[in-house]
């Protein structure tokens, strides 16, 4: 018994060893920063943010991978199925969970075959309209869609994308019938809104803030408790009448599942270093996100789980259709 136990003990010992080795020595080589959607998007805003951070912090190059598609499921595997040891993260926000949900076969478990490590940011997204859209108000929107049941359509980038969640959410507040419009790349849902063949939208703030303040979309309202200071004279969507329609987008950085202990809460630590640091904080709020000062692995964790059931939840009252 007491050699069993002695050699638990040294085998605890050892694997220790190597975990704290792993996060001493890391990182020995470039850095690959996967993220599942195209450029233009909140999660590669925040990627390239966080990719040209942790370049500076490391000495060496991470390279911001985008691989869009299919809501996310294209890309997300690429980083679950990597190698265990640092060297391939990514950047996921809701569409982690709720991409392999809306499945038939789920092509991987968010809870056993990734690894968080950190929140970084929660976001608002904003309720916008094309400019051939006549409403000024989210009021004006709300009765505007429902004189045209099942004619206004609004844009996403894939099925489980915080997008398509959002305009579900939104749809659903207001009891509106309306259809949704996923799109491979942004820059096409982006030409549709333009020209009026799509109506509207409920994207991410970093997305479409630049369009916003460009003068070619119209923002209505902001779906978190407080303004942001990107857009400071939209209204929340409680202010405008709608509070069921609230809700902020998450996005955190990942790893593999089975990535040592000690380079999880390296990575963690680091990456909050990052999200203190007055220019993170800053080129963040300037495209209406919100950085997250502190969140450890478990706190992440439990969010996610949280999230999870919340989403769960909202897929079979929306009776949203499997893939």
């Amino acid at each position: 018994m007491k050699n069993r136990r002695a050699l638990l003990v040294a085998g605890l010992a050892a694997s220790l060893a190597v975990a704290t080795a792993a996060a001493q020595s890391y990182p020995n080589r470039p850095i690959r920063l996967v993220v599942p959607f195209p450029p233009g998007t909140a999660s590669d805003f925040l990627g390239r943010t966080i990719g040209t951070a942790l370049t500076d912090l490391y000495k060496f190059q991470v390279v911001v991978d985008n691989r869009p598609g299919a809501g996310g499921l294209v890309g997300t595997p690429i980083v679950l199925q990597a190698t265990p040891d640092g060297h391939t993260i990514g950047l996921f926000g809701s569409p982690y969970l709720t991409a392999p949900m809306l499945q038939k076969k789920a092509p991987y478990d968010p809870f056993k075959d990734g690894a968080p490590l950190t929140q970084i940011a929660g976001i608002p997204n904003i309720v916008g309209v094309s400019n051939t859209v006549p409403a000024k108000t989210l009021q004006e929107f709300i009765a505007y869609a429902k004189a045209r049941p099942g004619q206004l359509n609004y844009a996403s980038v894939g099925v489980g994308s915080i997008a398509h969640f959002g305009g579900e959410i939104v749809a659903r507040a207001a009891n509106l019938q309306t259809v949704h419009v996923p799109y491979k790349i942004l820059a096409d849902g982006w030409s549709d809104l333009f020209s009026g063949r799509t109506h509207f939208f409920v994207f991410a703030a970093p997305a479409a803030v630049p369009m916003v303040k460009d003068g070619r979309v119209r923002a209505i309202a902001v779906t978190t408790p407080k303004r942001i200071p990107a857009l400071p004279d939209v209204p929340t969507v409680a202010e405008a009448g709608l509070p069921a329609a609230e809700h902020v987008a998450w996005f955190g950085m990942f790893a593999p599942a089975g990535t040592p202990k000690g380079l999880v809460n390296k990575l963690a630590a680091d990456l909050n270093l990052i999200l203190r640091e007055a220019q993170t904080k800053q080129r963040f709020l300037t495209q209406g996100a919100d950085p997250i000062d502190y969140s450890s692995p478990e706190a992440f964790m439990k969010l996610l789980r949280s999230e999870n059931a919340r989403f769960a939840k909202l897929i079979k009252e929306a009776g949203l259709q499997l893939q």
